[in-house]
């Protein structure tokens, strides 16, 4: 309840400067995870934004198992020898021009599928590498587009659209007309509707200016030949189904698990507002990155994968970084490792280990200044990241 005296306004304004002063002086000493910790409601969180991911610095243990490289001197690698845990999550961190991606993305990578294709030539890009046998195949997963063919769509990139045509070659009325798997693809002539060749749309060209697009007169923009449309899935035709959101089709097959499964994961990565025939070039550079995240979660058997992502958080909303964090999260708990280059403070705070290299940039960087959990990282004297972490 407000109250209008000056006196308790007054003693009401001297607990505020003092609780202000309580808290300056804590940030002033470079304490504040300690009110953190004393906070059991903020402890594992993380400063920024409203949506939270919670962290376990417990498990921030380093392995036994490791990847080394040695003599790591490309650009303004200073002779680096360096160990990546393996089956954790590592954060390369440092000002910009310390030699991130010299190291990860121009040594690590091409030094290891060399290794990995029994090819023993590092192109001089390091003197040797040791622990490659913990790994058996090395992926990086960049924020570029999955194809340029407007043909290509996430429910063939994610392997469930063959299962979807087996649906409905297997129904009743496709058997009665004798249809096979190839009649529900829009990229074989069985299928596809013979005006617009599957594409749904057709191509105007226009003096004087940019060509046009215009839905196909024939199918309607359903890609389909009219009699292909007619065989029905649960009333719904092949079309219906690729014009179907990841959400609305994962209740739709949620009887049919080997579907099912995937699209839950897409819907795990906050894809499930995507179609599953939407035409992959039209997907955000966050979208792809995580879409090609699902299908490696959605593969059995990839325990030994090392995965590389260079500043994956460029471009994403603090929620689609949280979506990030947790699918990073899940390849290593199921066993893979991960290796990312990133300025993002909050991914360096979910990561179980740190690399940060510096101090600066150019000739100025290319050393090791910390290796370690993140929570050690404000404590290295040299570190800028440190710092602001």
């Amino acid at each position: 309840m407000f109250t209008y005296s000056n006196s308790r306004i007054m003693v009401n304004t001297i607990k505020l400067k003092k609780a202000i002063s309580y808290i300056v002086d804590l940030v002033a000493e470079g304490t504040p995870q300690e009110v953190m910790k004393n906070d059991d409601s903020l402890t594992g969180r993380f400063l920024s934004g409203k949506h939270t991911v919670s962290t376990d610095y417990s498990k921030n243990k380093k392995t036994n198992r490791e990847i080394t490289l040695h003599g790591a001197n490309l650009h303004n690698l200073k002779n680096l020898s360096v160990s990546f845990p393996v089956g954790l999550m590592t954060c390369v961190t440092g000002v910009s021009g310390s030699g991130k991606s010299s190291l990860v993305s121009q040594t690590l990578f091409p030094g290891l599928a060399n290794k990995l294709r029994e090819n023993c030539l590092l192109d001089n890009l390091c003197s040797s590498i040791e622990g490659e046998h913990y790994i058996k195949r090395v992926i990086e997963i960049t924020q570029a587009p999955l194809s340029r063919n407007s043909r290509s769509i996430p429910a063939t990139y994610v392997s469930i659209l063959k299962k979807i045509r087996n649906l409905f070659a297997n129904t009743e009325e496709a058997q009665q007309r004798n249809y096979s798997e190839g009649h529900f693809s829009f990229n074989t002539t069985k299928g596809r509707c013979p005006e617009c060749k599957g594409q749904g749309e057709k191509k105007v060209e226009m003096h004087f200016l940019s060509d046009i697009t215009i839905p196909c007169s024939n199918c309607g923009a359903q890609r389909f030949k009219t009699e292909i449309l007619e065989v029905k899935y649960k009333d719904k035709s092949i079309a219906d189904v690729l014009n179907m959101d990841v959400d609305t089709a994962s209740e739709f097959f949620k009887e049919e698990t080997s579907i099912s499964s995937t699209l839950n994961i897409l819907r795990e990565v906050g894809l499930g507002y995507i179609k599953l025939g939407q035409s992959t070039p039209t997907l955000s550079g966050g979208e792809a990155q995580r879409l090609k995240l699902a299908r490696e979660l959605s593969k059995t058997g990839g325990q030994s994968t090392l995965y590389i992502l260079d500043e994956p958080t460029t471009g994403l909303h603090f929620y689609d970084i949280e979506h990030l964090i947790s699918l990073l999260q899940r390849l290593t708990a199921a066993g893979s490792t991960v290796i990312i280059i990133e300025h993002n403070l909050d991914v360096i705070r979910a990561a179980d280990w740190v690399i940060d290299l510096g101090p600066d940039g150019g000739n100025a960087g290319g050393e090791i200044l910390f290796q370690g959990p993140p929570e050690k990282l404000p404590h290295a004297p040299d570190s800028i990241t440190g710092q602001y972490l």
